[in-house]
């Protein structure tokens, strides 16, 4: 998230009705927290659908501390360990914002321990729940996150490179 105001940020992915990126392409990060079998989402609060937790990389930092920031501004939790899950840089994965700048977005998504304690929501969520492998498909996803969760839920052998 930008620092500050929380700004509507929807997605589009594979869709041909999508705007055309004007700017740079972003770098994103994405972690994939489970608990019990189940997976970490977020009720996203700047357009009500689900998503991982994640967000982009700041000019200052690396992508590990990206990750690790993402998931303490976003979780209240503290990543533990992390394994790299795949990178998706399809370019129809693509942000908008309400200053109408377009972005494609190269996504590095991680598998995330975290530390033990409840998962406390931001001003980005609306609500964070663990989700069980089957009821992922029944969640209204943000469509750039779709692409991830399809891989994920396919439980790939190695890293995913898309």
């Amino acid at each position: 998230m930008t620092r500050g105001k929380l700004l509507r940020v929807p997605s589009w992915y594979r869709d041909p009705h999508a705007p055309a990126p004007n700017q740079p392409v972003r770098i994103g990060v994405v972690a994939l927290i489970e608990r019990d079998g189940r997976l970490l989402v977020e009720r996203r609060a700047d357009v009500g659908t689900w998503g991982l937790v994640g967000g982009a990389l700041e000019a200052d930092e690396s992508v590990g501390d990206a990750l690790v920031r993402e998931v303490r501004e976003e979780t209240g939790l503290t990543a533990t360990s992390v394994e790299l899950f795949g990178v998706f840089s399809d370019p129809s994965r693509r942000v908008g914002y309400d200053d109408r700048n377009v972005y494609r977005v190269l996504a590095i998504a991680f598998r995330v321990d975290v530390s033990d304690g409840p998962a406390i929501t931001s001003a980005e969520s609306l609500e964070l729940r663990f989700v069980c492998r089957e009821d992922l498909g029944e969640l209204d996803l943000t469509p750039a996150h779709r692409p991830l969760v399809e891989r994920y839920l396919a439980r790939p052998a190695s890293v995913v490179v898309e």
